[in-house]
């Protein structure tokens, strides 16, 4: 770990454990009437909460923040959608402080949590100074990290899809690739550069090879004549015997017709063991040669939840009890990816969805506001899910809803209505409209947006003697 700056005075550190006996010791607050609420996360999860907490909290006397390493909240559902380009990456993103009425947001990533201090560290990325908040009540809404399975190749030759930064560099990848194979009257190379490899057939993998299957088919329709549509190969790896193992067999099935009849393969009872620069080694022994590969393989926890000295499970995921809290820390709430909530209903646990993020969310802040009233009997979370849809095609969808199977033009208007509907800015929802609409009338924007440059800013000296800007502006006039 890198040197320790005090954040409330001078003193440096080198280690964790001397700069906390130090802030222990010398600055942290004894008592307060305002108690402080951290939240760490800024996902469906930290931002419920976040919103939540801020209307039951308004007469109380207390400090929110929100600490998150993105400064703006991702509507994942779409994210598959700026992949494609149909829509633009800011409309799918609302900046966290739009939600922060009273919070404070803080733009850093998380070092490590002290439980046992009610400490939290957290570094800046600029120029990585490191500075302790305190907290009386901690919510850990963390996401999950890409899961590799520690195969360094597959993640240097693979994109992902978590963030908005993935979803724009297979974009410009997959116009890159369409330009070389323009150019190229070689069969071979132009069916290399044109296979796309999807690795993992969830709901993140099957949207992700629609939306970049449509793409390129109306690509090469309107802009590419050169390319011969037969050497376009897309091709989906499932490591199980079916597709969207989320959904029921008969509606996976459906699916399944629908994206081979639109030209996807799909390998079943596969696994990508290992991949170089332009291929992919299957598990059945076989190889792919392939120019574009993308990994939606699995999930891990991040660091600073797998290290926590607390009860896991398996996967690192952290067990919390009913009311969502920790097991012995009754001060700390999880929820989201990093939390293990059993469904005593079915004897099984909940998946780490956005619906169940969004509810859990709500639920952590009705539990906090009667904790802060000193009440002992916390609400339990129970709630079953509303339905899981997924576009799979233009103008064709698959959705669950109440027991009941939709699939075709209903289900993808569904969709498309339902997550409308959950963007939380009406310019945003607005915007995204605009951009349905124009890619229903004109052809694919194939721009490609080149390397952009970035300012490293490591550190920055203030020099107390120098004059002001405004004092320099004057004295040279």
């Amino acid at each position: 770990m890198s040197k320790i700056n005090c954040n409330c005075c001078d003193l440096v550190f080198d280690s964790e454990s001397k700069y906390y006996a130090h802030y222990i010791g010398i600055h942290k607050s004894i008592s307060s009437s305002t108690k402080k609420i951290l939240i760490l996360g800024g996902g469906f999860g930290g931002i419920t909460a976040l919103k939540e907490i801020e209307k039951k909290f308004q007469k109380e006397s207390v400090e929110i923040t929100i600490v998150s390493d993105k400064n703006s909240f991702l509507f994942t559902p779409m994210l598959p959608q700026v992949a494609s380009g149909l829509l633009h990456a800011s409309n799918i993103t609302i900046p966290i402080r739009y939600f922060c009425k009273k919070a404070k947001y803080l733009h850093a990533s998380i070092d490590s949590i002290d439980l046992d201090n009610q400490l939290v560290t957290i570094e800046r990325s600029f120029d990585h100074k490191v500075r302790t908040l305190e907290y009386d009540y901690l919510i850990l809404a963390l996401g999950a990290q890409t899961n590799f399975f520690h195969n360094e190749n597959l993640k240097k030759h693979s994109f992902t899809m978590k963030n908005i930064e993935d979803a724009i560099a297979i974009k410009n990848h997959v116009i890159v690739m369409l330009e070389h194979a323009a150019q190229t009257g070689n069969y071979e190379l132009q069916r290399t550069l044109l296979t796309f490899v999807v690795v993992g057939a969830g709901f993140a993998g099957v949207e992700t090879i629609s939306e970049i299957n449509q793409f390129i088919k109306k690509s090469i329709s309107k802009s590419y004549p050169s390319i011969n549509p037969k050497n376009v190969n897309m091709i989906l790896i499932s490591s199980k015997d079916r597709i969207l193992p989320e959904i029921n067999g008969k509606l996976s099935e459906k699916a399944t017709i629908f994206l081979e009849k639109s030209g996807v393969t799909i390998m079943k009872n596969t696994k990508a063991d290992d991949a170089d620069e332009e291929n992919v080694m299957l598990s059945n022994g076989g190889k792919l040669s392939c120019a574009t590969l993308i990994w939606t393989g699995g999930t891990k926890m991040d660091p600073v939840i797998s290290d926590l000295n607390c009860e896991h499970d398996a996967n690192k995921r952290i067990i919390v009890d009913q009311s969502l809290r920790m097991k012995n820390k009754k001060n700390v709430f999880v929820l989201g990816d990093c939390a293990l909530i059993k469904d005593e209903s079915t004897d099984t646990f909940y998946p780490s969805t956005a619906q169940h993020a969004i509810r859990e969310g709500k639920l952590v802040a009705e539990n906090l506001m009667l904790v802060f009233n000193n009440r002992k009997n916390l609400k339990k979370f129970t709630f079953h899910s509303l339905g899981i849809m997924a576009i799979i095609g233009n103008k064709v969808g698959i959705a669950t809803i109440g027991g009941r199977n939709i699939s075709g033009f209903s289900a993808w208007l569904l969709w498309r209505m339902y997550y409308l509907s959950k963007i939380p800015s009406f310019g945003k929802k607005l915007k995204i409209s605009v951009d349905w609409f124009t890619d229903s009338i004109l052809p694919p924007d194939v721009t490609h947006i080149g390397l952009i440059k970035k300012k490293e800013v490591n550190s920055i000296h203030v020099n107390e003697n120098v004059p002001s800007i405004k004092e320099q502006l004057l004295s040279n006039s």
